[in-house]
């Protein structure tokens, strides 16, 4: 049996009493995240532009956008919600994979495929987080092959999640083995996706996470209709690790396959990106431990490492034509906002905050170096230097969040979510309450429609 074969047998054949109950429990963990971060993104900027388009576009009503409650086709609706998902760029990252762990964005279209999709096929709770826990899989084995590299310029969200994608909208919508490969070779075609529009702050940089998420559904309906694809996705001549892949590690891919099921391992503990949260953790702990007159700050030197320096939260910091997105990929930024307001909450990347013209003299102090070992490439350092002389300094290697070595606890995911519905202030706290009480027994209800209702206004 083929590599892809092999895969395409443990997406379709796989069940749900095959999982390890820890393996639920984080999938039903990721998806509440994901589902508090689609309400808390349901209005960020450039939301309103889609959602108004696709609108516009109409067509048969399947797909419900989350929180908005219109009705569109079932992969525009995935689209929507995917971007809204990822807006404050703050739903779980970080897929760990045999011990390696690899800077992606896989959540933010799987979950969102997952629930728009199976909402509209009214599965049960145990179909939905199947479906999930196999797609994250194979995306999971794929990126970690892939030995990404953020130099080549290419953005994973719009090429490994459509493999999710479509793996996920596959086995809820009943395909066969040879429909699968053709849905896997369809989506093939479709991949996108440039850290440019991180580099920019331009509202694309949330984009291609929903277009795999739209990619997925459409290349598994063309797949159903006997459309064919590529006869191998991944191995062949101009297939995916040749056309996207400097190097590859391809033993990843069916070791222990079947046996471990893998997904996201991050949850987030702040609104934007993951490089900024060492920096931002750094200057908590010396306020906490010291006192520190902020008026007093003469310079601040923020150590990071050189694949951070060259990434975009290594740009000076400066306000462009979307302020929340300039915030939350900035590490000046971050380090100011800690420094000023002791934290870094939604509220804080939106215009009125980022625009404070305290944020811009602290952001005039704060001096970025390089020399953080790439051994942690999540760390940072900080030290803080005074007009009087007197300096503090602190560093973390691994910022809270990581599932595995610093997580976030039961309580603090729990008052995350409801962070981001009170934040949003759309979907009424009583709704979102019944919502998350019904999630956390997910696998005992029958029709996930009912859940999904709760969180539209």
């Amino acid at each position: 049996m083929s590599v892809v074969a092999e895969l395409v047998k443990n997406v379709l054949e796989t069940p749900f009493e095959h999982f390890d109950p820890a393996e639920v429990d984080r999938a039903r963990s990721k998806l509440i995240d994901v589902v508090g971060c689609i309400i808390g993104g349901a209005n960020a900027p450039g939301c309103s532009m889609l959602i108004d388009l696709v609108e516009e576009w109409g067509g048969k009503e399947e797909g419900t956008i989350l929180v908005h409650g219109i009705k569109v086709p079932l992969h525009n609706a995935a689209l929507v919600n995917s971007v809204m998902a990822r807006s404050y760029d703050f739903e779980p990252t970080g897929p760990l994979v045999d011990g390696k762990s690899t800077p992606a964005h896989l959540s933010g279209t799987t979950i969102p495929t997952a629930i728009t999709v199976a909402a509209h096929k009214k599965v049960s709770g145990k179909d939905l987080l199947t479906s999930l826990i196999v797609g994250d899989d194979i995306a999971s084995r794929i990126i970690a092959a892939s030995n990404l590299n953020i130099d080549s310029g290419f953005d994973s969200t719009g090429t490994v999640n459509a493999f999710g994608a479509a793996a996920i909208a596959g086995r809820l919508m009943g395909l066969n083995a040879q429909q699968m490969l053709n849905a896997f070779g369809i989506v093939l075609n479709q991949f996108a996706g440039t850290f440019q529009n991180i580099f920019d702050a331009a509202h694309t940089f949330k984009l291609p996470q929903g277009l795999a998420a739209q990619a997925g559904i459409f290349s598994v309906a063309l797949a159903k209709k006997g459309f064919t694809g590529v006869r191998d996705p991944l191995f062949s001549k101009y297939g995916y690790f040749a056309l996207y892949c400097k190097s590859y590690q391809l033993d990843i891919l069916t070791k222990d396959l079947g046996k471990h099921f893998y997904m996201d391992n991050t949850c987030k503990p702040y609104p934007c990106c993951r490089s900024n949260h060492a920096a931002i953790e750094c200057v908590l702990k010396l306020l906490q431990s010291h006192s520190i007159a902020i008026n007093d700050i003469d310079e601040v030197v923020v150590d990071i490492t050189p694949t951070a320096r060259d990434f975009a939260v290594g740009q000076p910091f400066k306000i462009r034509e979307v302020p929340q997105i300039d915030a939350a990929f900035s590490i000046q930024y971050n380090v100011a906002n800690a420094l000023l307001r002791k934290g870094a909450k939604l509220e804080h990347f939106t215009d009125e905050y980022v625009r404070d013209e305290k944020i811009t003299n602290m952001v005039s102090k704060i001096r970025l170096t390089s020399t953080t070992s790439p051994e942690t490439p999540l760390g940072a350092g900080v030290k803080i230097k005074m007009n009087n002389g007197g300096e503090y300094e602190t560093r973390v290697d691994m910022p809270k969040g990581n599932g595995v070595l610093t997580p976030l606890s039961p309580a603090e995911k729990k008052a995350k979510f409801f962070d981001n519905v009170t934040f949003s202030n759309t979907v009424p706290f009583d709704r979102a309450e019944k919502a998350l009480g019904l999630f956390e027994r997910l696998e005992e209800i029958d029709d996930v429609t009912e859940v999904f209702k709760l969180l539209v206004v």
